[in-house]
């Protein structure tokens, strides 16, 4: 199976600097323009998507659709204009930001070692209409599930036969829990980069901790069913890694292994500009591309 896990595109909000969790939020211009990137990218690479997920929220779900239309390219015998459905689920929402959604990000207060969210968080908890951040815990529950309802059927059912190509589109907090409970279900030792790809700067970079992701970056993962691979990255950057199945974590792809292809993947936006003035508002559905006013019309 190939695996992808995306972050939706530049939203109004993530320009605003506006917590946005649960809240929906429009995608820019340049965030339109970056899905529309991010799709015919995947299509010119040849990949023939069999499952998109995505977040139900617009940002996420519009970012799939980009991504979804793309595939349309592809008019052979193999895949005549068999593109699949997006699946919207509710359960690959963003982290539920709670009182602070539509708030915008606070500086950290001076002479102070907390952060500026921890701050206004002290200030306005007994507030009677005060809603705490969602866990930790409550994030990797939800992820848990969608691994266990909807990813891994796709990898224990996957025969010899068509190769799976997933697509998650979802926000950068929940993907990276999912990554990490996705983690959980491969055997110590089963997880590898590919050669030449590198991360984290100045050491070892846990695995948990691959990094973050940039509007619309992706990691790429290549789940197959073979032997443990030569090199793997410890899950700590000071110490051996723990056995897995000491931790009491579920080991539910035992046979399997995983290769990371890219980390937080932006070449789709190699060239991409913002376009001065309209890139960071609310993209406009009814707006004409300007290749558009030159166009002969049909007779």
């Amino acid at each position: 199976m190939l695996l992808f896990l995306i972050r939706h595109g530049e939203t109004v909000d993530n320009v605003a600097g506006i917590y946005a969790g649960v809240k929906d939020s429009a995608l820019t211009t340049h965030g339109h323009l970056q899905a529309e990137r991010l799709g015919h990218y995947l299509a010119q690479r040849g990949l023939r998507f069999t499952h998109i997920f995505s977040s139900d929220l617009e940002r996420a779900h519009k970012t799939a659709k980009a991504i979804c239309s793309a595939q349309g390219t592809f008019k052979d015998a193999e895949n005549t204009d068999n593109k699949p459905e997006v699946q919207p689920l509710v359960i690959l929402r963003e982290q539920d930001f709670g009182f602070y959604e539509g708030k915008p990000f606070y500086a950290r207060p001076r002479e102070s070692n907390r952060s500026g969210k921890e701050d206004h968080r002290s200030q306005h908890q007994n507030d009677p209409e005060f809603k705490d951040v969602e866990s930790k815990e409550s994030m990797a529950a939800r992820m848990e599930q969608y691994l266990q309802e909807h990813l891994l059927p796709i990898v224990v059912e996957e025969r010899h036969g068509k190769e799976a190509v997933v697509a998650i589109v979802s926000h950068g907090i929940i993907l990276s829990h999912l990554w990490r409970c996705f983690l959980k279900c491969f055997p110590k030792n089963s997880v590898a980069l590919s050669p030449g790809l590198s991360v984290g700067k100045g050491g070892v970079t846990p695995l948990e901790y691959l990094g973050g992701w940039s509007n619309t970056g992706y990691l790429e993962l290549k789940v197959v069913k073979s032997a443990i691979p030569e090199y793997s990255l410890p899950t700590s950057p000071s110490k051996a890694p723990p056995d897995r199945n000491d931790r009491n974590l579920s080991v539910s792809l035992p046979s399997h292994k995983v290769v990371v292809k890219a980390i937080n993947g932006k070449e789709h936006l190699v060239g991409l500009k913002r376009t001065r003035g309209v890139g960071s508002s609310q993209f406009d559905e009814g707006q004409k591309k300007i290749d558009t006013f030159f166009k002969k019309p049909k007779k």
